[in-house]
């Protein structure tokens, strides 16, 4: 029986394009991405060799910021750019030198078609799944640069509710790490309803190390940027999604008045 890695990984007959996209008119200023909308995995990969209900677990996907992304680029009128293939395959929001880039182990799951990858299948992997998603920001970025319309970087993620055994009282987090001027307004704006409890750079923070979207297409191309972390069991059914696609459109709506009357919102 051949291994579930291939050095000539492929996209199958049943595979779908890696990149997904919606509303690529919109006139926003925020550029929304999800780097772990999608739990797909290439046919070559046979599941990498994991049983269904471990491909459903939050190891796999950011559950919930799929439809959370979607009904917010429709409120925002704002460009979307999604990345449909599972993190297992291999994370599009880590450096690719990154240990984590292609998890061995993950939240105590051992991923078999991760096991003894060597260069060449990571590098394929990383061709067919990482690159093109990250063209297509960049491409997109430099569009709107070209056509001079103001743009805000907005990294979509979600957490679980417990981690190692503890649980996580945040409802949202902000993440960020350079960027002075768009993370104090969404915090103002997050805290300003009342029943939540907002994370600053909680439950993580963004790192050159760690991450990848907000460092590379936010902070070295100069835009304004935030990443938001919404826990998982808040955003777990169509309703949760909804209600926090709703108000973080209302949060971002306000934000956006602000930018414009601070005089930030530039092309």
């Amino acid at each position: 029986m051949d291994s579930v890695s291939d050095t000539s990984l492929r996209l199958g007959t049943g595979d779908v394009p890696p990149v997904l996209e919606q509303n690529s008119a919109g006139r926003s200023p925020f550029l929304l991405t999800c780097d772990h909308y999608g739990r797909l995995i290439p046919e070559m990969l046979r599941d990498l060799g994991l049983p269904e209900s471990e491909l459903t677990r939050h190891i796999a996907w950011d559950i919930g910021i799929a439809g959370v992304a979607e009904q917010m680029a429709s409120a925002l009128d704002a460009h979307l750019v999604a990345q449909r293939y599972s993190r297992l395959v291999i994370d599009c929001n880590r450096p690719p030198e990154a240990a984590s880039s292609i998890p061995l182990v993950s939240d105590a799951t051992t991923v078999p078609g991760n096991d003894g990858l060597d260069r060449t299948a990571a590098e394929s992997r990383r061709q067919l799944i990482f690159d093109p998603y990250h063209r297509r920001i960049r491409e997109v970025i430099d569009n709107r640069l070209r056509d001079g319309l103001p743009t805000v970087l907005v990294s979509l993620h979600s957490f679980t509710p417990m981690y190692a055994g503890i649980a996580r009282p945040w409802h949202i987090g902000t993440l960020y790490q350079r960027d002075t001027k768009l993370p104090p307004l969404l915090l103002q704006g997050l805290r300003a309803e009342v029943d939540l409890v907002v994370g600053d750079n909680e439950p993580y923070a963004v790192s050159d190390d760690t991450d990848y979207t907000i460092p590379v297409h936010g902070e070295k191309r100069g835009l304004m940027n935030t990443g938001i972390e919404i826990r998982q069991d808040l955003v777990g059914d169509p309703a949760g999604e909804t209600q926090w696609a709703e108000r973080l459109t209302r949060v971002f709506q306000e934000i956006e008045v602000t930018l414009k009357t601070q005089g930030l919102l530039q092309g």
